[in-house]
C-alpha cells in the first residue's frame, strides 16, 4: 500500500474513526519514541569540593539563624529608617 493508497483510507473513514486512527498513531508515537539520554550529570566530589565549608572558620556564622536575622535587621531597618531594636521584638 503506497502513501497515498492509505492517506485515502484514510479519508474514507468517518470522522470519529480518522479522530481514533490519529489517536493511535499519537499513542504510538510516544510508546516508540526514542528517548534521549539526559545530560551527562558533573561527577563532583562534594566531600572534597574546596566550595563545601569555605565558610567553617567564620565565628560569626557560628549560628547561621541569628546571623541572618542580624542581617535582615540591619538591612530592613535602613530602609524603613526605623532603629534596630524597633524593627523586631525577639525573645
Amino acid at each position: 500500500m503506497t502513501q497515498q493508497e492509505l492517506f485515502n483510507e484514510f479519508l474514507s473513514l468517518p470522522a470519529e474513526a480518522q479522530r481514533q486512527v490519529i489517536d493511535f498513531i499519537a499513542f504510538l508515537r510516544q510508546k516508540y519514541a526514542v528517548v534521549e539520554p539526559a545530560s551527562k550529570s558533573l561527577d563532583i566530589d562534594l566531600i572534597n569540593d574546596s566550595f563545601i565549608g569555605m565558610w567553617s572558620d567564620r565565628q560569626d556564622l557560628t549560628d547561621s539563624t541569628a546571623w541572618v536575622r542580624g542581617v535582615r535587621e540591619n538591612e530592613w531597618s535602613k530602609s524603613q529608617g526605623l532603629p534596630e531594636n524597633k524593627l523586631f521584638h525577639h525573645q
